[in-house]
């Protein structure tokens, strides 16, 4: 089996920690939510899982969440396959300067809605983009907008 490290090098450019904000938008461009996000991503040397990410998310009011993602790499993706999604990641092989990562899932429980992501890093793995795509029913129902930067190269505490 290929190691995830050299078969996805964009996505192991991304272990570590990554402090960011989550901005929420309704199909008509109208901010409907908003929150501080503090991202865990890890590629284990061993045990069940080949990636796992730890989501810890903050509101302004002190709400807090935390989600958990484990994925195992096959077929050359990772595959999420968990009680909140289904999905995979993949690398785009057109983008000579390998700094996009691709993934579509569905949430577990809302059956006509389906989401595709795209992951921007930059040169020095410092900084990244998200976008989301929310679609249900085949139509856009609303966007995710997603600013991160590294913290931290190592994930060791969590």
């Amino acid at each position: 089996m290929q190691d995830i490290r050299t078969a996805m090098p964009i996505l192991a450019r991304q272990e570590g920690v990554w402090d960011g904000v989550y901005r929420y938008y309704d199909d008509t461009g109208r901010l409907i939510d908003e929150h501080r996000s503090r991202l865990v991503c890890r590629l284990p040397r061993s045990g069940p899982y080949d990636y796992h990410q730890t989501n810890h998310y903050t509101w302004a009011d002190g709400r807090t969440e935390v989600r958990d993602f484990p994925a195992k790499f096959r077929d050359g993706r990772i595959r999420f396959s968990n009680e909140l999604i289904e999905g995979w990641c993949a690398e785009v092989p057109l983008d000579d300067f390998r700094r996009t990562l691709m993934l579509y899932w569905k949430r577990v429980g809302e059956p006509d809605t389906y989401l595709y992501e795209m992951i921007q890093i930059d040169d020095d793995a410092r900084q990244r983009s998200r976008v989301w795509q929310w679609i249900t029913g085949g139509h856009i129902r609303m966007r995710t907008l997603i600013d991160e930067r590294k913290v931290s190269d190592s994930t060791g505490g969590y």
